[in-house]
């Protein structure tokens, strides 16, 4: 997920897709609660800090967070200047943790934004707003200047759109800068180039320039790459799952220390894909309004990989291929995209609270990462890779307004805008991994963190901002704990020490296995095309 500035003016894409659309008929299955799957604090050692407690009080609107900053540990001192790009809905809601959790000299913060809608809530704090927007021709002179100011070593907090990743992740490993951001952001213009191929505008071809860049420059000064909720943390949570899964099977094994270990044990497992999984089921206080696209997070993100082509890490045991579906050339070769729009894709899939579901299938950087991490090769053959892909049922507000939107032949509403966390009457966002395929047929693990339960944990943000601005300073301190691993995806690091930082702003976290596969209470009144051989078939998950 990305950043946003809130109400902002639309943009007409240029491709209009239309979606075919069939329903099913299924009913959910019933959730089973694992064992004890709840990942509780950890003991740490001295030199880190201990689980954060709730704060005993909060901190009135357009305040510092002063007043419950004393009841959180501090993880880390940022030693230099920092620099934060963007500041939407994501940047607002990171703002107050960074303060909680990190030491730092506030007269060299500084936040860079093109819109100073929420400006005030920086000057006052005593830190730098800087009105621009980043552009290819001035992004290096504003943020070395920024950068390089002072001693100690600098932090560039990315939250932005429009604004390359890659370069300034570049700039900042130059400069010696800790990098760290939610997504592989192009230049403004990416999205909707209507000269573009359709792979061209895929993540996979995103991702493929920052993996270049990592074979290239290999070590050097840390850049975290996608290091939001998802991208993110979702890649943390398919480790805990596969030990939970192989832990609960009997399985024999000990926990993986590298990428290929993982693979072989989620290989051993018999997972044959996995599903992010999600469901918001916030609710506004008031209805949208029509001319209006309302979301829980950033619009313009939402929007942007809605029009791009759908895409999924493609699992060794598929027999079938949607005719639209193509193959990438060249670099990993983990995924596979449809010629169609993810946010007009829908899939199969399950959730604990609303059991089976539609969901979106809007590309993610994950379903490429979290593919190519678990793949077995053995020498230039491929033995094993899951599939994997999101499946994404946002919040009702944002449901109705793509129906609108795609029902306009794609015609992006007048007014893009994000709730927060005061125009949300109740709900939560339910956004955890589906594990399938295996001996004990499907494990969801996740985040259940409602609404009323983040009004609690922090300001600025609803429970969506809460899960990507919380995975954000779990990357901040692995980053400041390990200054010089290079460019790494979430996949790469500890998952444990960084949902040891991010738990407290999660809410409940659970393992549930479910029955549920993609063939129930299938075909209904109408025949369908299914594979009855192998329920978790990508054929049997795809609504055609």
């Amino acid at each position: 997920m990305t950043d946003d500035t809130g109400d902002t003016p639309a943009k007409t894409p240029a491709d209009k897709p239309a979606a075919k659309r069939r329903r099913a008929s299924a009913k959910p299955a019933q959730a089973k609660p694992a064992q004890d799957k709840q990942i509780a604090a950890r003991k740490t050692s001295p030199r880190r800090a201990s689980a954060a407690k709730k704060p005993v009080a909060k901190a009135a609107s357009g305040q510092p967070d002063a007043a419950v900053k004393a009841d959180w540990p501090v993880h880390g001192t940022i030693t230099g200047p920092m620099v934060m790009i963007g500041f939407g809905s994501i940047g607002k809601g990171t703002l107050p943790l960074i303060e909680r959790h990190f030491n730092f000299d506030k007269t060299r913060f500084t936040v860079i934004d093109p819109v100073d809608t929420d400006a005030k809530l920086v000057t006052e704090r005593g830190y730098t707003f800087e009105k621009v927007a980043l552009t290819p021709e001035n992004y290096e002179q504003i943020l070395t200047g920024l950068l390089t100011e002072g001693e100690g070593q600098g932090f560039c907090v990315n939250l932005s759109v429009d604004t390359s990743s890659l370069d300034i992740m570049k700039l900042c490993r130059k400069l010696g800068v800790l990098y760290i951001d939610t997504v592989v952001e192009p230049w403004a213009g990416f999205y909707f180039d209507d000269s573009a191929k359709a792979s061209d505008r895929t993540n996979y071809a995103l991702r493929e320039t920052v993996r270049k860049q990592q074979k290239k420059n290999p070590g050097g000064t840390t850049a975290v790459s996608c290091c939001g909720a998802n991208p993110g943390m979702v890649s943390w949570f398919v480790k805990k799952a596969l030990v939970d899964i192989a832990t609960d099977t009997g399985l024999k094994f000990e926990e993986p220390s590298s990428r290929k270990d993982w693979a072989k044990l989620m290989s051993k497992v018999g997972v044959k894909g996995i599903h992010i999984a999600e469901r918001d089921t916030q609710r506004a206080k008031e209805p949208k309004p029509m001319e209006a696209f309302w979301n829980t997070w950033s619009v313009e993100g939402f929007l942007s990989e809605g029009f791009q082509p759908a895409e999924l890490g493609w699992g060794t045991h598929e027999k079938w291929k949607p005719k639209n579906a193509k193959e990438h050339k060249k670099g990993c070769r983990a995924a596979i995209y449809l010629e169609q729009p993810g946010a007009s894709t829908r899939v199969r899939t399950w959730c604990p609270t609303p059991g089976a579901q539609y969901g979106f299938l809007v590309t993610h950087n994950e379903a490429i990462s979290i593919a190519d991490y678990f793949t077995l090769e053995d020498g230039k053959k491929l033995k094993y890779r899951p599939t994997c892909h999101y499946a994404y049922h946002p919040a009702n507000v944002a449901v109705l307004s793509l129906h609108e939107l795609f029902g306009s032949a794609g015609k992006i509403q007048e007014t893009l805008h994000v709730l927060d966390e005061t125009e949300i009457q109740d709900g939560a966002d339910e956004l955890g991994v589906l594990l399938y395929g295996h001996g004990k047929n499907a494990y969801w693990y996740g985040s259940q963190l409602t609404i009323e339960e983040t009004r609690e944990l922090a300001p600025y943000q609803n429970a969506t901002g809460l899960q990507v601005t919380s995975a954000v300073l779990a990357g901040m301190v692995w980053a400041l704990e390990n200054p010089e691993a290079g460019i790494v995806e979430t996949d790469e690091m500890d998952y444990k020490r960084c949902l040891e930082i991010q738990m407290p702003y999660l809410g409940p976290v659970k393992g549930y296995y479910t029955d549920w596969t993609p063939l129930e209470g299938r075909p209904g009144f109408f025949p369908e095309d299914l594979d009855t051989t192998d329920p978790w078939q990508f054929k049997n998950i795809l609504v055609r």
